[in-house]
């Protein structure tokens, strides 16, 4: 067999592992910021975001935040809208991401979750997923926005 054919067909196989490999690293980036969020290790949280703006939407006022240190106002505003509505003990588990789409530098993500806490003492839940968009970087993937879509909270089961 000649060299270039020994090249093509090597390529064939290694493609797949090398195709894979962005999407592993995009999904393992949100595992650590989501792990990072469930233990309080705010570091490990803002060493997930990219620098420059940053885009963020959850289901509580003002459910928009956009900037550069929109991660920071984010957490205030959670913890200012977990203190007035007594919520507590917030954790978020989560599954294989159903969709990953990485075009070059830059990814897609979306990670069913299961937000559970206590609201005054009541263990509460909600279903839902959260969409992230990332852009590859020389410190690896970093997030530039995510999205909180969820059902209406309900007791846990």
């Amino acid at each position: 067999m000649n060299t270039k054919a020994i090249g093509i067909l090597t390529s064939i196989f290694l493609m797949p592992a090398a195709m894979s490999a962005p999407a592993d690293d995009v999904t393992n980036t949100i595992h650590r910021f989501i792990d990072a969020f469930n233990s309080g290790d705010t570091k490990a949280v803002d060493a997930a975001y990219a620098s420059g703006n940053v885009s963020i939407t959850d289901e509580f006022a003002p459910y928009r935040w956009t900037g550069p240190h929109a991660g920071h106002a984010w957490a205030a505003a959670y913890d200012q809208h977990a203190q007035a509505t007594g919520v507590s003990d917030g954790n978020v588990k989560y599954g294989d991401s159903t969709r990953t789409e990485v075009d070059g530098n830059f990814a897609y993500t979306v990670v069913p979750t299961l937000y559970s806490y206590k609201e005054h003492g009541v263990p509460t839940q909600e279903e839902g997923q959260m969409t992230f968009a990332l852009h590859r970087t020389s410190g690896g993937w970093k997030i530039q926005a995510w999205t909180w879509t969820g059902v209406k909270p309900h007791p846990a089961k």
